[in-house]
């Protein structure tokens, strides 16, 4: 996308990255689980929970926004420590990348993906992992594109009573 920018998250882009991440969830994952959970999701007590997350942040996550030539924030992404569990590991993690459903295709995971490789890469870590629902093909096929690879592991997640497996894929960073 042409004039694309990615930039820190800031306190006042919550509400947007709130809509971005429910209408990215609704869009994503529809068929994949209950169409109940996804009518249920709430984009103003999203956003209530990204500002909670922003004001208890200690600097260990980073938060990304893509903001279109306009300035409309597009998407986004949010890496950190790998989570084992409760233990944070040496290894990164992707915890969330986000775009919103009218600006699919345009560059705009592909873009905030390569910014969380870099940075990643940057502060030292060895590997880049993250899960994605076993079934979402679409979202296999765009990390795959970009070095992903399936690890092995396994785990599931449950949503209104239904086992949704996730997959782990991880990327090794260059150094």
């Amino acid at each position: 996308m042409k004039g694309l920018r990615i930039r820190e998250m800031a306190l006042a882009d919550c509400d947007r990255v709130a809509e971005i991440r429910i209408r990215g969830w609704q869009s994503a994952y529809r068929g994949l689980i209950p169409q109940s959970y996804l009518d249920g999701l709430s984009v103003a007590e999203d956003a209530e929970l990204r500002r909670a997350y922003f004001a208890q942040a200690d600097g260990s996550v980073v938060n990304l926004v893509a903001e279109d030539a306009g300035g409309e924030l597009v998407g986004w992404a949010c890496h950190g420590p790998f989570r084992d569990g409760e233990v944070r590991t040496p290894d990164a993690e992707l915890y969330a990348i986000y775009v919103h459903p009218e600006h699919l295709g345009r560059g705009v995971g592909r873009t905030l993906l390569t910014e969380s490789v870099e940075r990643c890469s940057r502060a030292g870590r060895g590997r880049l992992l993250l899960w994605v629902l076993k079934e979402n093909g679409r979202a296999r096929r765009f990390y795959e594109r970009a070095g992903f690879h399936a690890d092995g592991a396994e785990e599931p997640f449950e949503v209104e009573g239904t086992t949704v497996p996730e997959v782990r894929y991880a990327r090794p960073l260059p150094r």
